[in-house]
């Protein structure tokens, strides 16, 4: 058939299917062109992806990804960390995030540049209002824990978005502080609810209206920060403080954490805040309450209780299997040892009273050979007269 259409069209078998292939080869090129316009255009369209998000085994590892500009955040970098903290709060895989910053600095508060034409002044007053916070999530509770690790400024809503998290990892050299004050920009972010609670509200009040640059060690001592690493260990230390946290059973901390918030808060009262703890309380964190004690029972006898407090591994390695093995076989051979020397001290102390008694068999036999020596020279004595 194929060769009876040639004919008729004057063109030979070959140079037909030459032709059939040309065009089959320039409508694929021509679809490829359009696809990847429209992925160019789509592109263009999307917002560049500045904030990453990753899983390192269950925990989950959220970055600030604007380098250049220090980490500023603009509205599309704060949408897409909500949208991360979102994620993660619904992710029953992962029960502690860790936030960080990109390059040489955690956050240095919000891109100022993104809303400093006339052109934008309704937009930057919808930025600063926005429900969840102008950096992100920062004016709602997360939650479940967060690290975070601050390296190089952490300042203005950065220090904020700091605060929002439940620990802070500081490196040596990083700097906070609250630099919008030279600006006249206010603090939204939840910078004046919970820096108070922290670190009390006298030196909030320092902090706050002064905007001075605060230091590592001035931070922890403070209690504004929990933890002062080498410059560039701020996000491997928190990673490692993370997992410390990720080990332990999340009801029961989830439960204490919940219930220390609303103590500082929103409780008025001791009482009522006392109150919160038993209500808070579920079903779910006795269950896994009943099942450590009987976990901790089955570990440590009630002869070997008081060895727990020895061991040289953290509380959040309990539940490690490697790690319980490890420390099971060494207070083994720490008991075979005890007991090798107990034993040992045991029959040193029979030699010792073996030869106590050894030596107290000895001295009467002396005694009685002193006697004998003494009642010859009184004989002697008494014959000593006689003879004169």
């Amino acid at each position: 058939m194929l060769r009876k259409i040639a004919r008729q069209m004057g063109l030979q078998v070959g140079q037909q299917i030459r032709v059939t292939n040309l065009e089959r080869r320039t409508l694929t090129t021509t679809n490829a062109l359009y696809k990847e316009d429209a992925s160019l255009k789509a592109e263009a369209a999307a917002p560049p992806k500045t904030i990453l998000v990753e899983k390192d085994k269950n925990l989950t590892l959220i970055g600030i990804n604007r380098p250049q500009q220090r980490n500023a955040i603009d509205s599309s970098t704060a949408a897409q960390l909500c949208d991360a903290f979102a994620a993660f709060e619904a992710d029953d895989t992962s029960p502690v995030a860790v936030l960080y910053g990109v390059g040489g600095s955690f956050c240095s508060g919000f891109d100022i540049l993104e809303m400093s034409t006339d052109e934008k002044e309704e937009i930057s007053v919808d930025i600063l209002m926005r429900p969840e916070g102008s950096v992100g999530p920062t004016r709602r509770q997360i939650k479940k824990p967060v690290v975070c690790g601050i390296n190089g400024y952490c300042i203005a809503n950065g220090l904020e978005l700091a605060l929002m998290c439940d620990l802070r990892v500081m490196e040596e050299s990083a700097v906070l502080g609250f630099f919008n004050r030279r600006f006249g920009v206010p603090v939204l972010d939840g910078g004046t609810a919970r820096l108070p609670a922290m670190i009390g509200l006298s030196r909030a009040l320092d902090l706050i209206l002064t905007g001075r640059p605060v230091g590592s060690q001035e931070a922890h001592d403070i209690g504004l920060v929990n933890r002062i690493v080498p410059t560039g260990t701020a996000l491997g230390n928190a990673i490692e403080l993370a997992t410390c946290l990720a080990k332990f059973p999340q009801r029961a901390l989830n439960h204490d954490r919940n219930s220390v918030y609303s103590a500082a808060f929103e409780t008025s009262s001791f009482h009522q805040a006392v109150q919160n703890e038993v209500m808070y309380t579920s079903r779910e964190i006795i269950e896994d309450m009943q099942n450590g004690i009987k976990w901790f029972n089955q570990t440590f006898k009630a002869d070997t209780t008081h060895a727990w407090l020895k061991r040289d591994r953290s509380m959040a390695d309990w539940d490690d299997e490697e790690v319980a093995a490890a420390a099971e076989h060494k207070e083994k051979l720490k008991q075979e040892q005890e007991a090798a020397a107990l034993e040992a001290e045991k029959q040193k102390k029979a030699e010792k009273e073996q030869k106590k008694t050894k030596k107290a068999a000895e001295p009467k036999a002396e005694t009685k050979k002193d006697g004998e020596e003494c009642k010859k020279p009184e004989v002697e004595s008494k014959d000593k007269p006689t003879d004169k």
